[in-house]
């Protein structure tokens, strides 16, 4: 996926595990999207994550992301988008374009 965005122009920051991510963000106020798999190592799953940005940082753009089935609209927070995977790159420019 980083390949796809990279290549659309997009600036990509990764980061490992949901830990990394909120120090990721706390250390940046440049970030404005973030895609995030629902299974993921660390102290928080990837919707646990999303729902931890909003809180703390309500512009940022969230993208929920699994190979498995899609979460339940109430599970995920309000205005994210969902992402299926394996990603296909229309798709994944069409989910960032809708929230960015």
């Amino acid at each position: 996926m980083e390949e796809i965005l990279e290549y659309a122009g997009y600036q990509i920051v990764s980061a490992a595990n949901a830990d990394e991510a909120i120090e990721i963000l706390e250390s940046r106020n440049d970030i404005r999207v973030l895609i995030t798999d629902i299974n993921m190592p660390g102290s928080m799953d990837g919707l646990r994550l999303a729902a931890a940005v909003k809180d703390r940082w309500p512009p940022i753009k969230i993208i929920v992301a699994t190979g498995k089935d899609a979460p339940r609209r109430e599970e995920m927070p309000m205005d994210s988008q969902f992402l299926p995977k394996p990603y296909a790159p229309n798709r994944v420019l069409a989910a960032v374009r809708l929230v960015y």
